[in-house]
């Protein structure tokens, strides 16, 4: 299967056909797509279901498709990566959206449908999704703050169709265990060091300090502080590949002490340097 690979964090443009040329294929980033006008076929995983005006699908990396045209389409696409979504989407969510939205991310509550069902719904959508196509390809002023907010209420209104449904109501009630929660919590916070402190850990879920310790320990086999530093070596390697960051900087944004200490924990657990790393997969 192809694999189209995208080096921009976040990227919107739109594209009208009248036969699909692109074959079957999966990303190395997320897809937004709105269908603009036409009718056709979408061909996901395997599975085919039709599509017309309005509809929207979310695609994550893993996920193989193409389409089938049968009246002239026009395709908004809305491309990004998990780590635009945690440097820009995350930061000022509150603490249960944000679970919500990593829950969204995840291939496994992924439904074969457009993910917008609400009427009035389709059409905010699709008339914020024309304002970010605008925003995004003209150069003005304070456009750069007006997409992100643009995404965000994208995104959030994706959400609340999605997770509007008993069937994932009960998935995410029946899923979301504590530990869970709290490595969720770890995952989008991880380069808040305020929030990554233990005691700020135990006071979010009403633990103390000493148990909450123990249970991720005993729940995971791994302590506290060893997740956050794994997150941050996953988060390093995202910024490594896809960000023009020299090694200097990706070590100050994660929070380490010195570029040093950066490079020392980096190597323990990729077996080579940040700058390696970066040489090799590029």
């Amino acid at each position: 299967m192809k694999r189209i690979v995208n080096f921009s964090s976040f990227n919107v443009f739109s594209i009208e056909k009248e036969v699909w040329d692109v074959e079957y294929h999966n990303h190395n980033f997320y897809e937004l797509i709105i269908i603009e006008k036409g009718k056709g076929f979408h061909h996901l995983n395997g599975i085919v279901f039709p599509y017309k005006k309005g509809d929207v699908f979310l695609l994550r990396p893993s996920d193989g498709h193409e389409f089938s045209i049968k009246t002239k389409t026009r395709f908004i696409y809305i491309k990004f990566t998990e780590q635009y979504i945690w440097e820009t989407l995350l930061i000022n969510k509150k603490n249960e959206l944000k679970k919500v939205i990593q829950l969204l991310m995840e291939d496994r509550s992924f439904v074969y449908e457009s993910a917008i069902k609400n009427k009035t719904d389709r059409v905010h959508l699709l008339q914020l999704t024309h304002i970010l196509l605008y925003e995004f390809s003209h150069q003005s002023r304070y456009n750069k703050d007006i997409v992100i907010d643009i995404f965000s209420a994208i995104i959030t209104i994706l959400i609340r169709n999605t997770m509007e449904t008993t069937t994932n109501k009960k998935w995410i009630s029946q899923h979301l265990s504590r530990i869970e929660k709290i490595l969720y919590y770890i995952n989008v916070n991880v380069l808040d060091t305020d929030k990554m402190k233990i005691e700020n850990l135990a006071k979010e879920f009403m633990l103390s300090s000493n148990y909450i310790s123990i249970y991720v320990k005993k729940q995971t086999g791994f302590s506290i502080q060893q997740h956050i530093i794994q997150y941050k070596i996953k988060t390093a390697e995202k910024l490594l590949l896809q960000s023009p960051y020299n090694i200097n900087e990706i070590a100050d944004k994660l929070g380490f002490n010195d570029t040093s200490h950066f490079n020392k924990i980096f190597k323990g657990y990729q077996q080579m340097s940040p700058s390696e790393f970066r040489k090799k997969n590029k």
